[in-house]
């Protein structure tokens, strides 16, 4: 199984990024997908996550849009009105979908990628 993150980068304060997460090796659809981000010095934080619904941590509500492609095995994630505060290394991760109760804990997901940086700048 892999998890593949790309599309961060650096970018000002109120720019969009566009992160993508491709997988391969798992039936993609029985999976929850998640987005996590760890900044430094601060532990990882869930960001969102999508089954057959969504769900946002409040700070990215409005901002953030999570969505998944399951023709494409993709998950990606929409970020608008970006801040400073939302720089982290984001990665994507799955999660068998018999554990969905738990989604929003790191130790339920199975697969981890392996994170892609996004800094914004002031």
């Amino acid at each position: 199984v892999q998890l593949q993150a790309f599309g961060g980068g650096l970018v000002q304060a109120g720019g969009s990024l566009r992160l993508s997460c491709a997988t391969s090796g798992l039936t993609f659809s029985n999976y929850v997908m998640g987005w996590f981000r760890q900044a430094p010095g601060k532990e990882r934080e869930l960001v969102a996550t999508i089954n057959r619904g969504t769900y946002y941590v409040d700070s990215v509500k409005g901002r953030f849009t999570i969505s998944r492609d399951n023709a494409e095995n993709t998950v990606y994630l929409q970020m608008n009105s970006l801040k400073p505060d939302d720089t982290a290394v984001y990665s994507c991760a799955a999660a068998s979908r018999s554990r969905v109760g738990a989604a929003l804990i790191a130790p339920t997901y199975d697969y981890w990628g392996q994170g892609t940086q996004v800094t914004v700048s002031s």
